[in-house]
């Protein structure tokens, strides 16, 4: 289907929104000028253009299959992600000394989200790879590391994550997988995985899984979980793909939507391992992994949004029905509501991602504690909202097609469909508002209340030239302000009633702080209307959330559970 890089977009948020001047005046990331960042992102966007979003379709008409005990991709997948790897755009923020580019990860996050809205489910194979990465380069011995992060930095070797089991979703501590000493140093691993993306695939020579298991002596719950490398294919001596690995694809899942994307069940039958960093200890490295890739959800989430959105403005420029002032039905007013409103909160859940990733940048290139705290708690912000963005956004993009968006040949449903499970995998929505008001309100709300010095600031800064957009700006940060003071006087339990809300109310504040910031870049132009149409119609929306926190749970957990099924 077709589509277009945002390109210009996006090096509009760096130059004027969301600080990336900060990031390029670090010495770790000094080389990242506005033209190298701009040429990274032009050539990021021609592939995403030209290879990869005609491979998008192919995927869901043509899903990968399961041959044999060998997983089939779908037409054209293989040649697409060779165009990925040959590119160098697997792991464009890896460390130089494997391989990588140790780029900021402010420009992965936008090359992420282009591929994205390409095609969601070919991307979805290299940020797992990412992910992988990062753990390894922050946890697994100097040995490890240099077999594997330059095969998988090259597009050779890829990288899966493996923690759900049939008992033991979101709750990883119930995992039953185990893992035995060898007398060789190695680990025998055995047990089930569910819901493995890419876990098998004919566009590499290897994959390498990430696997979570307990050992013997490990303790109940996540405490006593130890991570370990267990590939397919064992490295040879040469660092080769060897031997085959005792581990197998027992099945695929029939999803909703990703059909291009493999979703396996894994079968580890004392399958040879490698140990992540230190035994009972895998949580950690694995969290590594985790949150590197709920910024890059978050950045899928709103790809996927761009995609729907692009694919609903051609319709509605072209599709004719009554008489319009302008040519198609984007001259009707709820077609136009629609656009505008898919076109503001793809803008607002754009910026909000790159800020966080900048924070990340600044965290990295300074090791101050201020910009660690940032990156913490933007990153369960970006993640569910630009997830729920993209599920938002493309249930719009449907209704814009009318009954044409329900037939399936138009395209429509697919973003819809293929974005879904993003607000579900890498920690569903609802784990992240729990993680905002709980363990990034640990600090009493101290980095939360430098956010909100911060947008006060600026609205204070466009009072002169944008009086009522910085007023409305203003008065939300500071009824943010007393709902989060409110929070953090509740016990931890008491809190989560109100977890969802506010997490979203945060990012409607967030979002009319962006929208203010490019309206003083851009005062005349598109970026001034559209945040008057952000700031009036959309921001307002977080009075109500407000008032759902401050109500507490007691009228949520009174409905009891004869109440919910009478």
């Amino acid at each position: 289907m077709p589509y277009t890089a945002p390109v210009p977009e996006f090096t509009f948020l760096l130059d004027h929104v969301v600080g990336f001047d900060a990031v390029a005046g670090t010495e770790r990331y000094g080389d990242a000028s506005p033209d190298m960042v701009g040429a990274v992102l032009t050539e990021a966007g021609k592939l995403c253009d030209e290879v990869l979003a005609p491979l998008n379709r192919n995927g869901d008409l043509h899903p990968a299959r399961l041959e044999n005990g060998v997983v089939r991709t779908s037409p054209g997948f293989a040649e697409g992600y060779r165009a990925i790897a040959d590119g160098g755009w697997v792991a464009i923020t890896a460390a130089p000394e494997y391989g990588g580019m140790g780029l900021p990860v402010t420009v992965s996050t936008a090359v992420n989200e282009m591929m994205s809205g390409a095609c969601l489910a070919l991307q979805l194979n290299p940020l797992l790879t990412q992910g992988q990465i990062d753990a390894l380069e922050h946890h697994a011995s100097d040995e490890m590391k240099a077999l594997y992060l330059p095969k998988l930095i090259s597009g050779e070797w890829a990288g899966t994550m493996n923690l759900t089991e049939p008992q033991a979703g979101s709750d990883v501590g119930a995992l039953s997988s185990k893992a035995e000493r060898n007398d060789d140093g190695t680990y025998a691993v055995t047990g089930q995985k569910i819901f493995i993306s890419w876990g098998d695939g004919d566009v590499t020579e290897n994959v390498c899984h990430l696997v979570l298991a307990r050992l013997p002596d490990g303790k109940p719950g996540t405490k006593g979980i130890s991570l370990f490398m267990v590939p397919k294919y064992l490295p040879d001596a040469q660092g080769n793909p060897g031997v085959a690995n005792s581990l197998k694809v027992v099945s695929l899942e029939h999803k909703m939507g990703l059909h291009g994307s493999p979703t396996c069940v894994m079968s580890y039958e004392g399958a040879t391992g490698w140990l992540v960093g230190e035994e009972h200890d895998g949580m950690r490295a694995m969290f590594t992994m985790m949150n590197n890739a709920r910024l890059s959800v978050g950045a899928q989430g709103i790809g996927a949004a761009e995609g729907a959105y692009q694919h609903a403005l051609a319709y509605a420029l072209e599709r004719r029905q009554g008489p319009t002032p302008e040519g198609g039905i984007v001259g009707h007013a709820d077609v136009r509501r629609m656009l505008a409103g898919m076109k503001a909160d793809i803008f607002a859940a754009r910026a909000i991602s790159l800020a966080c990733a900048v924070a990340i940048d600044m965290s990295r290139a300074t090791e101050s504690a201020e910009w660690t705290a940032r990156a913490a708690l933007l990153t369960p912000i970006a993640k569910a909202f630009g997830t729920d963005v993209g599920i938002s956004v493309s249930e719009q993009g449907v209704q814009v097609h009318g009954g044409m968006g329900y037939v399936e040949e138009t395209g429509a449903a697919q973003f819809y469909r293929d974005v879904r499970v993003t607000a579900i995998y890498e920690g569903t929505n609802g784990i992240q508002a729990m993680d905002l008001v709980g363990r990034k309100l640990m600090d009493g709300g101290e980095a939360a209340n430098r956010l909100l010095d911060e947008i006060e600031a600026n609205a204070e800064a466009a009072r002169a030239s944008l009086p009522d957009l910085a007023g409305a700006v203003w008065d939300a940060a500071e009824s943010l302000r007393e709902t989060l003071d409110g929070l953090v006087a509740q016990k931890m339990g008491e809190r989560f009633g109100g977890a969802v809300p506010f997490l979203r109310a945060f990012a409607r504040v967030l979002g009319g702080h962006f929208h203010l910031r490019a309206a003083m870049a851009d005062p005349e132009g598109t970026h001034r209307r559209l945040a008057d149409f952000y700031i009036t119609r959309l921001l307002p929306e977080h009075t109500g959330l407000l008032a759902q926190v401050s109500a507490g749970d007691e009228t949520l957990m009174a409905i009891t559970t004869e109440d919910l099924a009478a």
